[in-house]
């Protein structure tokens, strides 16, 4: 049985044990100032930034490279918060409340789909402080960029979020949670185009990038955020494809930890 009720009680679980984990909490806030600040001041003196960038046409505008950085930390974190969030499903395996809640009178599709709102509500909040940092770049965001970000971190959430609750579908560890998620998340936040121009890359690791639903994601905040900014620093694919692009990969994670749950347990 389908209840909208058992999702926000999973909704309101996650949030209430990630409220309680304050090193979690600190983590969340600190890493993406660091990577924003330290990383990216690093990086600002050895990028050199095209000079053709200083002479750009009426209407566009050339940026920094922190003001660059930002649509890929912002994807970082989401990166980061939605793959952890659903290691919830492997700690609850461990500890039989898996189990529990599987014999409850509630359809498997509900516990997949509290899961995976429960992840994304928890990046949509981690994704949307960091646009308070935008000031700090001298980078002004508008109401209608800001709900275009809300909605665009929404969006990338979800997808995020279902990948990683169909691999943690498949574990029975926390150890081996550990390993896999580090295999797979440092690839895609550094083939996503977040630190540098994806045209910048040789053309095997582009294809690479083509793969990576993360890749566009970022873009589109990149069209949002810096819309007016030049290639190369600038959006690189058109935002019909960045949209639809994590949409189709959305509805395939859905459907594939749908499936992955009702055949595993």
């Amino acid at each position: 049985m389908f209840s909208y009720k058992a999702i926000y009680v999973i909704i309101v679980r996650e949030f209430k044990r990630f409220f309680r984990q304050r090193g979690r909490l600190l983590v969340t806030i600190s890493r993406p100032l660091l990577w924003l600040f330290i990383v990216g001041a690093g990086f600002t003196s050895m990028v050199n930034i095209p000079a053709d960038l200083s002479a750009v046409p009426t209407g566009q505008a050339g940026i920094s490279y922190k003001q660059f950085i930002l649509p890929g930390i912002i994807g970082l974190t989401i990166l980061f918060s939605s793959i952890f969030s659903t290691i919830s499903v492997v700690w609850d395996r461990e500890f039989d409340f898996l189990r529990e809640m599987l014999v409850a009178p509630i359809s498997r599709t509900t516990i997949v789909m509290g899961k995976i709102l429960s992840g994304t509500a928890l990046s949509i909040f981690q994704g949307v402080i960091l646009l308070f940092v935008s000031p700090f770049l001298s980078l002004s965001i508008s109401f209608h960029q800001f709900a275009a970000m809300v909605l665009l971190i929404a969006l990338v959430s979800l997808a995020i979020t279902a990948m990683g609750l169909v691999i943690a579908s498949y574990l029975t560890s926390l150890e081996g949670f550990n390993v896999i998620m580090n295999f797979i998340v440092l690839p895609m936040f550094f083939l996503s185009g977040a630190l540098y121009p994806v045209n910048t890359l040789p053309p095997v690791l582009q294809y690479l990038t083509f793969v990576n639903p993360l890749s566009y994601g970022i873009d589109a905040f990149k069209h949002v955020l810096l819309g007016s900014a030049l290639p190369p620093l600038g959006p690189e694919f058109p935002i019909i494809l960045d949209i639809g692009a994590v949409i189709i990969f959305s509805i395939v994670m859905i459907i594939l930890a749908s499936l992955s749950f009702e055949r595993k347990g």
